[in-house]
């Protein structure tokens, strides 16, 4: 137990330090995007982020959780799992490609109401094959609770991202602000081809191949399916929602009698500067989660509920640990980091109202994570339902009181204390039964 203990505890610790690298690469490429393709490139960027996700959710199919749990626990041939999952990955991802070349035209010019966003998501398709096969691997990893290959594949990414992004979109912006945001998206091509070649260097040197680990198993697909489309089924309605976001906001505004300039400044405002403000400390949740989810995947499934209640417990201190001071800082000087990091002032107003309720979403993260560690991944999903159906609903109400973005921000508010709270109750019930 003392082992298990200290290798939370290390993995914790080096995920932290990983996510902060990241989160400080991530956060200098966003302030090179800023400057090089202004507020409307952001605000065209964010408008089609939505739907980027969906697809990226869809691509990866809740892989790299189910992956985890499953080469956790060690009871199949996990080398198979892995190889099986790529097969029927990769099947995936050239039905999304012919899907979404087909669907571009109709969700850029009769759904985001902006034909700009055309090329930007022919991009999203050619993305991702590579995001499916990089998360797999990492889920491999993960399993293993190795944690330095996804740090250091995660850093490379982001500086070889950077790099990309510095010498290509300046080229790219005189051709127009949409082909330099859709070469952005693009650029996710090469950085994610470099974690891949990054992770395989890390595959031990006695690693060896069988041509049984080669055959694709019908066992073990189903195994990793029974995990995976429960818990990404929660991720997918999440996404679908967010996906609907800018096409009920846009529409509705816009018959409101706002312009279609201010939706995408106002939209890449909230979306682009605010939110990820805000959400800067999640890289702290988001470690804690990963590193969370093979520790309380083994204890619950060997019916050690006291420990499992223990880590959990301890997940949410360290959330609220980064989350409450955070919150502070943004509170009293959100004018400083905002200049300071995006160059604007803009957002201020949003940011008051919205920053004492992100301290829940703080926590969100490692609860979500304990739920589909304890194989109750379902619960989540309906949380994330009824969250999805009363955050559009709201969305469409407010905004058709004329009160500009605040429709967006209010709803977005309500949705974080809505499933935070839900997914709470549902980890204390099933803990106490």
């Amino acid at each position: 137990m003392i082992h298990i203990k200290s290798k939370f505890i290390t993995t914790t610790l080096i995920l932290l330090a990983g996510g902060f690298i990241t989160k400080i690469l991530g956060m200098i490429i966003k302030i090179v995007m800023t400057r090089l393709i202004g507020t409307n490139g952001i605000g065209l960027y964010m408008l089609i982020m939505p739907t980027f996700n969906l697809f990226i959710t869809i691509c990866q199919l809740g892989f790299p959780v189910a992956i985890s749990k499953l080469v956790a626990e060690d009871k199949n041939n996990n080398k198979q799992i892995v190889f099986s999952s790529t097969i029927f990955s990769l099947f995936l991802n050239i039905c999304l490609i012919v899907l979404i070349v087909i669907l571009a035209p109709i969700i850029s010019d009769k759904l985001l109401h902006n034909n700009d966003t055309y090329f930007s998501i022919i991009a999203i398709s050619l993305t991702l094959p590579f995001i499916s096969i990089s998360s797999i691997l990492r889920g491999y990893f993960f399993g293993k609770q190795k944690m330095f290959p996804h740090i250091l594949s995660n850093c490379f990414e982001q500086v070889l991202r950077l790099i990309i992004i510095i010498v290509i979109i300046p080229y790219l912006v005189p051709k127009g602000i949409h082909i330099a945001v859709a070469g952005v998206i693009l650029t996710n091509i090469i950085s994610e081809l470099a974690s891949i070649l990054i992770l395989f260097f890390f595959v031990p040197k006695n690693f060896k191949i069988t041509k049984k680990d080669l055959r694709y198993s019908k066992e073990n697909m189903k195994d990793v399916l029974n995990i995976s489309i429960p818990t990404t089924s929660s991720r997918i309605i999440g996404s679908i929602g967010y996906f609907f976001e800018p096409i009920i906001l846009t529409s509705t505004l816009l018959m409101c009698g706002y312009s279609n300039d201010f939706i995408v400044t106002e939209y890449g405002i909230i979306n682009g500067y605010v939110l990820q403000l805000l959400l800067l400390p999640s890289f702290f949740t988001m470690a804690i989660s990963q590193a969370l989810l093979p520790v309380v995947s083994k204890s619950y499934s060997n019916g050690n509920k006291s420990y499992t209640k223990q880590k959990i417990k301890q997940a949410i201190f360290f959330s609220l640990l980064i989350g409450i001071p955070a919150t502070l800082l943004f509170l009293i000087f959100p004018e400083f980091f905002l200049k300071l990091i995006y160059n604007t002032k803009e957002g201020v107003k949003y940011i008051k109202f919205l920053a004492p309720i992100c301290i829940l979403h703080y926590i969100q993260s490692p609860i979500s994570s304990s739920l589909q560690a304890m194989g109750k991944a379902k619960d989540a999903m309906y949380g994330t339902i009824i969250g999805m159906i009363l955050r559009t609903s709201l969305l469409f109400i407010l905004s058709s009181l004329k009160i500009g973005m605040w429709g967006l921000v209010i709803a977005t508010g309500i949705n974080i204390i809505f499933v935070t709270l839900f997914d709470f109750s549902r980890v204390k019930k099933h803990l106490s039964d």
